[in-house]
């Protein structure tokens, strides 16, 4: 286990062997992230007889950013040639409901084995390898069950049974760091740049729009922390904990922003960073901009 990367593990999106379970199962509502109102289980008008997004390059420019820092860990092809044995919801309409129902389950156990997975990967973790290597396979186990007991499954009560062994692996990675308590902190549009974070508990702290810039973040606890918008230029993710491919996509970087080898660097941060610099042009009395929550 420790050293294999989450691809190897199943834990990556592969949307080549899904359903586009992401595109039906789930719904979302018209706003900055999504540019109509979908119902769940109903697909979206972008999907393709082939499962494929039809604006997939430019979903960001049709106004679907929301679509492009979504991550299944995997559990969109888990579903699709595992538990429903590689017959889609279109060649099989009676199970379809079945099929959108697990789909949101199948996603978290994934998630929990993407923190499982790093958690094990992690030397400081060492003194409870065991635990995690038992939770890691009853989660792997749990992946694998038929339909009907994945709908049953009460998936929040395993949730909580593994975030305890998550918080203890949080603790001796950043153990001897004296990183700042901030867990569930409100930091939304917070002036961060520069900012000693090392070793921080930032755990599902609300960092919207937070300037990151330049900040230290090594060995940062990002569990559940919501970097929608942040800005990560030249900040230093080395070593941070729990932090997943969704949490950067949803945020802004350049080119000098230090990255967990396991994760890359988001298209959309390169693409910024090689557009020349605007002068801002003039807002008109009428349309004031909107403030931001301090």
């Amino acid at each position: 286990m420790p050293g294999t990367h989450p691809r190897e593990l199943g834990l990556t999106a592969d949307c080549e062997s899904c359903f586009g379970l992401c595109c039906v199962a789930l719904p979302f509502s018209a706003s900055s992230d999504f540019a109509v109102d979908k119902e769940g289980g109903q697909p979206c008008h972008n999907l393709r007889d082939d499962f494929r997004c039809s604006i997939h390059e430019r979903l960001r420019d049709r106004g679907f950013p929301g679509c492009t820092v979504f991550d299944c860990f995997g559990a969109g092809q888990k579903v699709s040639q595992v538990t429903f044995e590689g017959r889609s919801w279109r060649e099989a309409p009676e199970t379809a409901a079945r099929m959108y129902a697990v789909f949101p389950v199948m996603r978290q156990l994934h998630e929990l084995l993407w923190y499982l997975a790093e958690a094990l990967t992690l030397e400081a973790a060492e003194p409870i390898h065991a635990s995690l290597r038992r939770a890691f396979d009853e989660t792997e186990r749990l992946t694998r069950e038929e339909a009907g007991t994945l709908e049953r499954l009460d998936v929040s009560a395993h949730r909580a049974e593994v975030n305890e062994l998550l918080l203890r692996t949080s603790e001796l990675a950043r153990a001897g760091l004296k990183g700042t308590e901030r867990r569930g902190a409100d930091l939304i549009g917070a002036r961060l740049r520069g900012a000693r974070l090392r070793g921080a508990n930032l755990r599902g702290a609300y960092l919207i729009g937070a300037d990151l810039r330049g900040a230290d973040l090594r060995q940062a606890d990002l569990i559940g922390a919501d970097l929608r918008g942040a800005d990560l230029s030249g900040a230093d993710l080395t070593g941070a904990v729990f932090l997943t491919q969704a949490q950067l996509n949803a945020a802004k970087g350049d080119t000098t922003t230090h990255l967990p080898p396991t994760l890359t660097r988001p298209t959309h941060w390169t693409e910024a960073s090689a557009k020349p610099t605007q002068t801002p042009r003039p807002r008109s009395p009428r349309h004031p901009s909107r403030g931001r929550r301090r």
